[in-house]
């Protein structure tokens, strides 16, 4: 059985970049971050906290994704004027935009 604290990667993680590990950002770092690569927009993080149970506003959940994205642990994605994603992947790649289906796609460096 493993002794370390369950957020002792996380807060490694935020405290590299110069991020003060806070409870919010913990919790919504945990969200973002161990469920792999993935794209997620504010709207997105924010119905996660709620499921999850993490009381944070939509101005704390824009606040705490910029804030990663300026710390390099994100990357914005803008898709059209007023929308934009997440990417927990900050590899470089490109994306592909479903416009019927509101869903972004990575396509690998090496796929081009």
């Amino acid at each position: 059985m493993s002794t370390e604290r369950p957020y002792a990667e996380l807060l490694q993680r935020l405290r590299a970049v110069g991020l003060r590990p806070t409870r919010q950002r913990l919790a919504l770092a945990r969200l973002l971050f161990e469920k792999g690569d993935r794209h997620l927009t504010a709207d997105d993080l924010h119905a996660e906290a709620e499921q999850a149970g993490i009381g944070v506003s939509l101005a704390t959940i824009y606040n705490t994704l910029n804030q990663f994205t300026q710390a390099g642990l994100l990357r914005e994605v803008a898709v059209e004027a007023g929308r934009a994603y997440f990417d927990t992947n900050t590899s470089d790649h490109h994306h592909f935009f479903f416009e019927d289906g509101g869903r972004l796609a990575d396509i690998p460096a090496a796929g081009l």
